[in-house]
């Protein structure tokens, strides 16, 4: 089954960020925010990603490019220009880079993918949020309600420190805790391919037109993930994400 991840928005609320480098290639823990995204895949056996590319995605591409010697030792024979590398695949992934324009709306980024994804079932994320989320069972949940599109639903991340109270002692300071109120889109959707023929153009924005009709027809259903997620929408949540993988256990490193 293919993962699609959208990778092509212009990540204007990270300018510090995004003047030279797409928000997907943002780093966490000296790794691509994208390439946490698809080792959570890849750890439940989901292993061949279609990105949609717009702005700045020839770095994304020149990554996955040179991934292979990157990530391996090699031996470079500067006479004949010959590289050898010795430890093998890290990550034995397939990936298709598909140019999906610099200011297609991200509806429009997954229509221009239709021939890329055949007639079958797939999966979509956007590529700058993190999970600890069981991937097979999403996709158990999607199969179960036999409707046209699965979201997963997440609870919004507090976005200041929480105080846990007895009386009027403070008994403890929590830093930054990521249950909130309700209910919010979290990605991590599994979509039957009918879907691509709810969205009307470049212009589409999946996440209204599109997901509205599905809803008024029935045929949206709502994964609850009451666990932790988090998107990457400023510096500070970028210092957010670095700081809880340097603690050495970030809650959506699901793979060994």
């Amino acid at each position: 089954m293919k993962t699609v991840i959208l990778a092509g928005g212009m990540g204007t609320r990270l300018s510090e960020e995004t003047e030279v480098r797409p928000k997907p290639m943002v780093e966490i823990g000296g790794r691509p925010i994208l390439w946490h995204i698809m080792k959570i895949f890849a750890a439940f056996g989901h292993r061949e990603f279609v990105l949609a590319l717009g702005y700045k995605g020839e770095v994304i591409k020149s990554y996955f490019l040179n991934y292979y010697n990157l990530q391996n030792s090699i031996t470079v024979h500067l006479g004949t220009g010959r590289v050898d590398v010795h430890d093998g695949p890290p990550d034995d992934w397939t990936i298709h880079l598909v140019d999906t324009g610099l200011r297609t709306n991200t509806g429009g980024r997954i229509r221009r993918l239709r021939e890329w994804l055949g007639n079958e079932t797939f999966m979509m994320t956007y590529g700058d949020g993190v999970a600890r989320i069981d991937v097979d069972e999403l996709l158990a949940f999607h199969r179960r309600h036999g409707r046209l599109a699965t979201i997963t639903a997440v609870r919004p991340p507090g976005r200041f420190g929480g105080l846990s109270l007895e009386d009027d002692l403070v008994t403890r300071f929590v830093e930054k805790p990521q249950l909130g109120e309700g209910w919010i889109n979290g990605g991590f959707f599994v979509l039957e391919p009918e879907v691509l023929d709810v969205i009307e153009g470049d212009d589409a924005s999946f996440e209204r037109e599109p997901l509205e009709r599905l809803a008024r027809d029935e045929q949206l259903v709502a994964y609850r993930l009451d666990d932790f997620w988090q998107c990457m929408d400023t510096l500070r949540d970028v210092r957010f994400l670095n700081a809880v993988w340097e603690s050495g256990e970030p809650p959506w490193k699901v793979w060994r």
